[in-house]
């Protein structure tokens, strides 16, 4: 695994990215034996030589986001502070319990994270108060508001608290990584 795993500008900072292949990887899986643990195996291997291993996952219910949830100990959910975010919820939540019950059962939520929260709109405060509501599993604290900063910093190749690290983006992310790290106390 070493040649793919790529350093950063940050040393305590290494990355695996993802390429055009993985488009079609959901094609090969299909008819693959233990699928579903192909994420997995990769994991434990690496799992000795890092303190955190974060893994973004498309927002579809796939296969990719099946080998994602049984590889992970805990699980992370962004919801965009959208009209439409609040749909996809409910199968999330479904498919993290089958995942628990028959493949992952160790699988954590860590806790649902508002994103995209813009709040000169009436529609973003909505969504996150509906979310706060209606989801039984924790709510970060940290809300991460629209911010261009972030759109921007992916497209210069770096994590947005390398690209502008005093952007509102770049802060909140921040101060999530402490939320996650204390626990939410």
């Amino acid at each position: 695994l070493k040649p793919i795993i790529k350093p950063t500008e940050l040393k305590f900072l290494s990355v695996i990215t993802a390429g055009p292949d993985l488009a079609s990887l959901e094609i090969e899986l299909v008819n693959a034996m233990s699928r579903e643990r192909r994420l997995e195996r990769v994991t434990k291997i690496l799992k000795p030589h890092f303190e955190y291993i974060i893994i973004d996952a498309p927002p579809s219910l796939n296969l990719l986001t099946l080998n994602t949830l049984t590889a992970a100990d805990s699980v992370l959910i962004p919801v965009q502070c959208e009209y439409y975010a609040l749909q996809g919820l409910a199968e999330l939540f479904n498919t993290i319990r089958l995942v628990q019950k028959n493949l992952n059962s160790n699988l954590k939520v860590e806790g649902s994270l508002l994103t995209m929260y813009d709040a000169r709109l009436s529609l973003s405060k909505q969504v996150a108060d509906e979310v706060r509501n209606c989801i039984s599993e924790r709510v970060f604290k940290v809300i991460i508001p629209r911010n261009v900063k972030l759109g921007e910093a992916p497209s210069h190749g770096k994590p947005v608290i390398l690209y502008d690290v005093q952007s509102s983006g770049s802060q909140a992310y921040m101060k999530l990584a402490e939320e996650i790290i204390q626990g939410g106390k």
